[in-house]
């Protein structure tokens, strides 16, 4: 293997700024390491994926030290903000982009023609799933030859507790209104006459009016049943999954969902949207889909799911049968660096040709 230079957010190991995407970056990394790669990481500043000025600078002059033909993989919530630094520098240097979401679609924080044009100068593309590569391609045009997937894996996990009434619901995800947590409540509030408590596990302060909103109109009206305990460590995380009975995702989009495969390496069923990746979080295994999948952005719907999970004892016991099963089959992080391993050893020189290629 030979030399790599990895473009990550700043504070990638900060337990205050737990992501997705910082835990499948710093496991890729390391996997890259341990197979071989000698591996140098830039943790750059900004306000990502809305940079100034000031942080655009920085990361060229950084990127401006390399020799020629080195080989960059850039985290796409820099990428994808960066077209005026990474485009006109992608004949010399050989630019990856690993795409954990797209951000020129879903809120406008990012202009589609903009990450359009750092997707089309890269030399190859990963995403996180087989949902956000189809996107890729749908959006940008891309040559279906250089965008791949490199689902995130697992780590083995105990089983969780169990408890026979299924009552401890989890939800674990930042506070905000992508991930639905308002849903949940309006879902919960449907609910009082039934018995279960709930912890919404997640920082607060990246979006402080939605989740001061929570705290202020939903939580209240369910007396006592919400926990919020904010951000976890992994330690912390570990302990919540493994008290669960039932982990609750209301999210609005989502390109994959590693909430989802963290649960079920702890055998905890799903009860989530059916929307982005998470039906392929999700998945599935000989004897069934290892939870229910509702429309998003529909409490009654969500309600209903939640209902159904509460009183009906052999839907508890099937779901936590195919949950173990589909816990058995999940791979782990070695296979997705290995994968994101396969995809850099095979990028070009940067003496080849650049392929022009299409745009959103």
């Amino acid at each position: 293997m030979s030399g790599l230079l990895v473009v990550v957010p700043a504070g990638i190991d900060d337990p205050a700024r737990v992501s997705g995407g910082n835990r499948y970056d710093r496991e890729v990394c390391d996997r890259l390491r341990a197979v071989g790669w000698t591996v140098s990481e830039i943790a750059v500043e900004g306000g990502w994926p809305r940079p100034d000025d000031r942080a655009l600078t920085a990361l060229a002059a950084q990127l401006d030290t390399l020799p020629s033909d080195a080989l960059v993989l850039v985290d796409g919530l820099i990428a994808s903000a960066a077209a005026p630094v990474l485009v006109s520098r992608s004949s010399r240097l050989r630019f990856v982009v690993l795409v954990h979401m797209l951000f020129g679609e879903d809120d406008g924080a990012v202009p589609a023609r903009c990450e359009a044009a750092v997707l089309s100068a890269a030399r190859a593309v990963v995403t996180t799933s087989e949902w956000t590569r189809r996107r890729v391609l749908e959006r940008y045009r891309l040559p279906a030859a250089c965008v791949h997937v490199a689902r995130p894996g697992s780590d083995p996990a105990p089983v969780s507790r169990r408890r026979p009434d299924g009552q401890r619901l989890l939800c674990v995800g930042t506070l905000s209104r992508l991930k639905g947590q308002d849903v949940l409540l309006a879902a919960l509030g449907r609910m009082t006459a039934l018995p279960w408590s709930c912890a919404l596990v997640g920082p607060s302060d990246r979006e402080p009016g939605f989740a001061a909103s929570l705290v202020r109109e939903a939580v209240p009206a369910l007396a006592g049943r919400i926990r919020m305990p904010g951000t976890c460590t992994a330690e912390a995380l570990r302990r919540e999954y493994a008290d669960a009975d039932l982990l609750v995702v209301p999210s609005r989009a989502e390109t994959y969902g590693m909430v989802v495969v963290e649960a079920l390496a702890a055998g905890v069923p799903v009860v989530a949207s059916a929307v982005g990746g998470l039906p392929e979080a999700v998945g599935r295994t000989p004897s069934g889909v290892p939870g229910l999948l509702v429309p998003p952005d529909d409490p009654a719907a969500l309600a209903g799911a939640l209902e159904r999970w509460l009183t009906d004892d052999r839907l508890r016991c099937r779901l936590r049968s195919t949950a173990l099963a589909r816990r058995d089959a999940l791979p782990g992080w070695a296979r997705t660096g290995d994968l994101v391993s396969g995809v850099l050893a095979s990028v070009p020189d940067a003496a080849d040709p650049v392929e022009i290629r299409g745009g959103g």
